[in-house]
């Protein structure tokens, strides 16, 4: 069952897409900690216009999470909740680090196979969370933000955008980055089993 917060987060992301028409923006899949679902809510609210918002993730009710067949879940996690987005923005809270359905759903926008299309990878900083000196990534979208000699990898780790300008934008970035970067991605770490202890 859906929080009424993720409720109001579907409600954004429905109101959003019907906002604009603009052919240009992209299918973006949010993935976020569902504690920080008001505030993505309101991130949406704030800037629907420049993306279309995929929002619906990975939850304890899906069939699939049981399985021990990684390649089964993250096909799953592929076709229910990523298949028409082109880009997947990282909604960075305090725990967001420690949740394994957000770790799936970036290895998954990872995999570029016959079963599953690249996704554009970015992480984008809540405000709740800005002035917090304490904040990480996601360990999978980190092991991609820098490449090997320590210039940028395949993904991106943004502030919370201060214009829709500056979002078209990251986005765009992270959409090319699926051709110029594919290269850099690193999706090697072994697919997280269980929620890490955040307080």
């Amino acid at each position: 069952m859906r929080t009424y917060a993720e409720q109001r987060l579907q409600k954004a992301a429905f109101a959003a897409e019907a906002r604009s028409s603009d052919p240009t923006r992209h299918k973006c899949f949010l993935s976020y900690h569902v504690e920080d679902a008001d505030e993505v809510a309101a991130f949406v609210d704030e800037h629907g216009e420049v993306f279309i918002p995929r929002v619906l993730g990975v939850t304890s009710e899906d069939d699939f999470i049981d399985s021990s067949n990684t390649n089964y879940v993250m096909d799953r996690i592929r076709e229910k909740y990523l298949t028409d987005s082109t880009v997947t923005i990282v909604m960075v809270g305090k725990c967001t680090w420690s949740r394994r359905f957000v770790d799936w759903e970036v290895y998954s926008t990872l995999r570029n196979d016959t079963n599953n299309r690249l996704n554009g990878l970015m992480a984008i900083t809540l405000p709740s969370v800005a002035s917090d000196s304490s904040r990480q990534l996601p360990a999978r979208v980190d092991d991609n933000r820098l490449g090997d000699d320590g210039d940028d990898g395949y993904a991106r780790w943004w502030k919370y955008p201060k214009t829709s300008d500056s979002l078209r934008s990251h986005i765009e970035v992270a959409f090319q980055s699926r051709a110029a970067k594919s290269s850099l991605i690193v999706n090697t770490r072994a697919r997280r089993l269980s929620n890490a202890s955040c307080s």
